[in-house]
């Protein structure tokens, strides 16, 4: 082999291809050969609790309504859906428990009126109006 204008001397210069295609080969086989190392850093969880607090009382649970509209179940706030699986719940109780409804005074009708045709639709038999009395000399 020769190259350049001196044709009458060896080449000295080494092909250098083949040994880093080998050179990759036992890099990428050694790559894939070392284990991978996991790193664990133990951390102590909270548990839940094996039975979730029920938000349906057995003796009696109560409905309000305040002036802005919010719909309460045993004072914590609910929509429509959730109001309905709780009456559902409690429905289906035995004994069935009792069911207060308190709307404020100031609380639209409209949101008293779809509240009580939801509990009617969800066929609860012990209903009881709270806060009536504060009517009582109107009439």
């Amino acid at each position: 082999m020769s190259g350049g204008k001196e044709d009458d001397g060896p080449m000295m210069e080494m092909n250098m291809t083949p040994l880093i295609d080998v050179l990759l080969v036992l890099l990428i086989m050694f790559i894939i050969t070392i284990p991978i190392q996991t790193h664990a850093v133990k951390v102590d969880l909270p548990q839940n609790s094996k039975s979730p607090a029920n938000p349906v009382d057995a003796q009696k649970n109560k409905i309000t309504i305040d002036a802005a509209g919010t719909i309460a179940w045993n004072g914590s706030p609910v929509d429509e859906v959730t109001l309905r699986q709780y009456l559902d719940q409690s429905a289906a109780m035995n004994p069935e428990p009792e069911l207060h409804f308190q709307p404020a005074p100031d609380a639209r009708y409209e949101v008293v009126d779809k509240t009580l045709a939801v509990v009617k639709r969800s066929a609860i038999t012990k209903l009881g109006f709270i806060g009536n009395e504060q009517y009582r000399n109107d009439f």
